[in-house]
């Protein structure tokens, strides 16, 4: 009975699921634009993406969504003819979701850098939400710093302001700045976004919504700007390991820089540091996770299934 229920649940589903062979087969002519030296600048600490893996995985991403952008521009073009307007390009937003160490920052860049070297969009930007954490003195005094990475650790409203700014096309629009070193927003530093063709925000809760109000009042979402949404998904074991791993990496280097916030943790033995990476997932990462990241999964309009290997083994593109 239940395999019934399984079998009509995945006939109805809003998904196509491609193995990794018949995604990377889409792939189709689109030339490699990335050189071995390039991928090696844009690899994270512990992330091991080959070029092999740019090539099955990320090519026919890149392919699919030149096409969705090419298909974005010529409608606004259209529309603006029709309502006899000529306002500015709109940016195309890509919002990628993902728990903490599945990989969002390294695939957010690969895929940056492959987006850029298609003819009819080669300005890409990225923006990272980290920069709109609250800083750490409000957490602190709010007592919310165990909650970092908590939907109500971020200045919403400034994100929402930000995006805005981008689809208005004001130029140029901020961004506040995260520094991993001080694990903290970085004061009185800013990005600065300059109308782009494409902008890639990765965050963790991008994807995030709120229980609508009864009154059918607008309360804007940060995934109400997005064109199209990315979703890195792993077993949480996985996932585990690979924040003990990072963790282990950053002991020996950031860690051990003495304006690193997490100096603290650069002398621990290897044991210590397991145990002390193990229990910081537990209570918050990993809660972070049941709570808000990964129940909005299904909103994404692509997921990446990655297995143990870091390789991405299957695909889900939400149909048209």
């Amino acid at each position: 009975m239940l395999d019934g229920l399984d079998h009509h649940a995945g006939d109805i589903s809003p998904y196509r699921t491609f193995e990794r062979g018949e995604w990377a087969a889409l792939r189709a002519d689109t030339p490699l634009t990335m050189a071995p030296d390039e991928l090696e600048e844009l690899r994270g600490l512990v992330t091991r993406v080959s070029i092999e893996e740019v090539v099955a995985i990320y090519l026919p991403l890149s392919r699919l969504l030149n096409l969705y952008v090419a298909a974005a521009q010529a409608l606004f073009r259209e529309t603006q003819r029709f309502l006899r307007d000529n306002h500015h390009k709109v940016p195309y937003i890509v919002g990628m979701a993902g728990s903490v160490a599945v990989g969002k920052s390294t695939t957010a860049r690969i895929l940056q850098r492959l987006l850029a070297r298609w003819p009819n969009h080669p300005k890409v930007e990225l923006v990272t939400t980290d920069g709109f954490l609250l800083p750490n003195a409000v957490l602190e005094r709010e007592g919310l710093m165990n909650r970092k990475g908590f939907p109500e650790s971020y200045d919403l409203p400034a994100l929402l302001r930000f995006l805005s700014d981008i689809k208005a096309g004001r130029r140029p629009a901020r961004a506040p700045v995260y520094s991993h070193l001080i694990y903290d927003v970085t004061p009185n530093q800013v990005v600065e976004i300059d109308r782009p063709d494409i902008l890639i925000v990765e965050g963790l809760n991008v994807l995030q919504t709120g229980r609508p109000p009864r009154d059918g009042k607008a309360i804007p979402y940060v995934s109400d700007f997005f064109d199209f949404s990315v979703y890195l998904d792993a077993d949480e074991t996985v996932l585990l390991q690979w924040y003990v791993d990072r963790f282990l990496t950053l002991r020996g280097t950031a860690f051990s820089d003495p304006k690193s916030y997490f100096h603290r943790y650069s002398k621990l033995s290897d044991a210590e540091a397991v145990t002390t990476a193990t229990a910081i997932w537990n209570r918050i990462n990993l809660l972070n996770l049941h709570e808000n990241i990964q129940p909005t999964r299904q909103r994404a309009d692509l997921i990446l299934k990655k297995g143990e290997s870091h390789l991405v083994e299957e695909v889900a593109l939400r149909k048209l």
